[in-house]
C-alpha cells in the first residue's frame, strides 16, 4: 500500500538550485562569522542574547562593518499594518540579517561556535 501523498514529487529531480553568493557577501559573511567566533571564544556559552548582540556589534565595528540593531519590521495582513510585527536583531551592511540566539542560528549557547552558526540563502 502506497502512503505517499498524490502530489509528492521525486526530490532528486526537483531539488532547488542555489546561486553562489557574491564575493562581497562571502567577505561580509566571513567577517560576521569571525566576529561571532571571537565573541564566543571570549565570553563562552550561557549568557543572555543581548550580551552577545552588543559584543558582536562591537566586533563588527572593529572589522569595518556597518550595522543596525533591533529593527522593527511591520507586518501587513488583510490590508492592515501591524507595527508589532518582526524585529531583526542585527542587519549588517544592509544585506545580511543576523538573528542572535542562545538556541539557533548564531547560537552562542554551544561549546563550539562552529556548531552554532547556520547560513540560509533566500
Amino acid at each position: 500500500m502506497n502512503h505517499m501523498p498524490q502530489n509528492h514529487k521525486d526530490t532528486k529531480t526537483h531539488q532547488k538550485k542555489f546561486e553562489s553568493l557574491s564575493e562581497e557577501l562571502e567577505i561580509i559573511g566571513s567577517k560576521i562569522v569571525d566576529a561571532a567566533y571571537t565573541v564566543h571564544k571570549t565570553l563562552g556559552p550561557g549568557l543572555l542574547e543581548k550580551v552577545y548582540e552588543i559584543c558582536l556589534c562591537h566586533e563588527l565595528t572593529k572589522r569595518g562593518l556597518k550595522y543596525i540593531r533591533q529593527i522593527d519590521i511591520p507586518i501587513v495582513y488583510d490590508g492592515i499594518t501591524f507595527q508589532e510585527g518582526l524585529r531583526l536583531d542585527v542587519l549588517v551592511e544592509d544585506k545580511i540579517i543576523c538573528e542572535i540566539k542562545a538556541v539557533d542560528l548564531i547560537n552562542f549557547n554551544v561549546v563550539n561556535i562552529g556548531q552554532g552558526i547556520k547560513r540560509y540563502v533566500l
